[in-house]
């Protein structure tokens, strides 16, 4: 089995424990300034990455090839990329990394839409029943 949904986990959950101190940083300073980078921080890195490993678990077929590696690269390196980028576009008027991360996690949704959108038209391969040793 591809060891792929559990490196969009781990990925997934870096960005949890990101968005958590961020978080816990701005309620402890009062100062929110950095909203819009945890939000991002936890909804592309840790709910969107956490979503796409599960789907990658459920349909394993998903997690094979080349492609599923390409859209894990573009999709975990974005959703790392992309909120840095967003602090950098707002307090030092230096928008590249966002706009580069934001192209990014476009491409890796795109592939993710077009591979399970691939597999819902021409069906998923039957799997063999798993058969358990008797005791």
């Amino acid at each position: 089995m591809s060891r792929l949904p559990l490196l969009f986990m781990v990925a997934a959950a870096s960005c949890l424990v990101v968005g958590t101190l961020l978080g816990i940083g701005m309620g402890v300073t009062h100062d929110h300034s950095l909203a819009p980078v945890h939000a991002h921080t936890n909804l592309v890195g840790w709910a969107s990455l956490a979503l796409m490993g599960l789907t990658l678990r459920a349909w394993p077929e998903l997690a094979a090839g080349r492609l599923a590696t390409t859209q894990f690269a573009l999709s975990a390196g974005a959703g790392i990329l992309f909120p840095p980028g967003i602090y950098f576009a707002i307090f030092h008027d230096a928008p590249l990394l966002a706009i580069i991360g934001g192209f990014a996690w476009l491409a890796g949704a795109l592939l993710f839409l077009g591979r399970l959108a691939r597999l819902a038209l021409t069906g998923a391969p039957r799997r063999a029943p798993v058969m358990a040793a008797a005791e």
